[in-house]
């Protein structure tokens, strides 16, 4: 049976999710003038709203920054008391306010006009004071909020939040973002663990395990053993991979001659197409592919076949598979 406090929970949700909907349905031309703005900008974005809206504020602008736009909040009573200067010529200001009617926000619109800026207006009403006064104007009217008053900012907010994203999200689209972009931006904890790459974790240099197609048995053992990967490369004498011996290679080779096995050469030995991958690629794709293939070592070549590298699954622990 469901409780009050449940049918409560459900009536907020589904007045919210039908703010977001009714946002779909009302995107226009508007939406693609201030993403086309944002894009165009020769400073930053510089968000800006007072109380809840400031908040929501603060998330937008860690969004843009996070996604390739320079962007960062700028509190509009702080603005006006001496934090003007932060708004420079060229700048877009993004100010968010349900009402449109926000004093403070009211009060900073010439001062961002004098600062040779431009202004992009989040707001439920179109014909506010803040819409006057901006270049674009993105509008937001909600039925109601999903306060049982109608009173606390709730979907009015939730219409901030996601069109901040909506805004966000199709700007770095329109400037090209790319994983790599994200990466270099994000190089810290889980996220930039899952952006590794290849070449930041791979052994190279005299750790390569390496043999040349004549080597005798005895010296593919001995490089697989002093390097410790189960595996070597095999290459030729213009330095670029032939193939692979791991220990299963050995396994299988001993199986099908027997003790004759220790007269082969590495050539005769080796896996001669092996899995490989490039140091440009990322550490998440190296870890698929070695739990797809099921093995542990992956060679890293450059574009000509020679190994830059090797890379063995316990270096990749750790890393979250995607």
């Amino acid at each position: 049976m469901t409780t009050p406090v449940r049918q409560q929970a459900r009536r907020v949700l589904e007045i919210e999710a039908a703010t977001i909907r009714s946002l779909c349905d009302g995107l226009d031309d508007t939406f693609d003038r201030a993403v086309a703005m944002m894009k165009a900008v020769g400073g930053r974005v510089v968000v800006t709203g007072i109380g809840k809206s400031g908040i929501v504020g603060q998330k937008i602008a860690a969004t843009l920054a996070s996604t390739g736009t320079a962007a960062f909040f700028l509190h509009p009573a702080e603005a006006i008391h001496g934090d003007l200067g932060m708004i420079l010529p060229g700048d877009v200001v993004l100010a968010l306010s349900h009402s449109g009617e926000t004093e403070e926000l009211l009060d900073l619109v010439p001062h961002i006009r004098r600062r040779g800026a431009r202004l992009i207006a989040l707001t439920g009403n179109a014909t506010s004071g803040l819409a006057q006064g901006a270049d674009v104007v993105v509008a937001m009217p909600i039925r109601e909020e999903a306060c049982p008053l109608n009173l606390a900012p709730t979907a009015s907010t939730t219409a901030q939040m996601a069109m901040g994203d909506a805004l966000a999200m199709a700007l770095s689209v329109e400037k090209g973002f790319r994983p790599e972009d994200f990466a270099a931006l994000h190089p810290g904890g889980k996220l930039g663990k899952r952006f590794l790459k290849v070449i930041n974790l791979m052994h190279n240099g005299d750790a390569i395990p390496l043999v040349p197609l004549d080597a005798p048995m005895k010296d593919v053992v001995f490089e697989m053993s002093k390097k410790r990967f189960g595996i070597t490369g095999v290459v030729t004498p213009g330095g670029t991979l032939a193939g692979v011996v791991s220990d299963g290679d050995l396994r299988r080779l001993l199986e099908r001659v027997g003790e004759g096995a220790w007269r082969a050469t590495a050539a005769e030995a080796m896996n001669p197409s092996p899995r490989t991958i490039a140091s440009g690629a990322f550490a998440t794709e190296a870890l698929r592919e070695m739990e797809t293939r099921k093995i542990t070592s992956l060679f890293v070549v450059d574009p000509d076949r020679r190994p830059e590298g090797i890379l063995h699954l316990h270096d990749l622990w750790g890393i979250e598979s995607i």
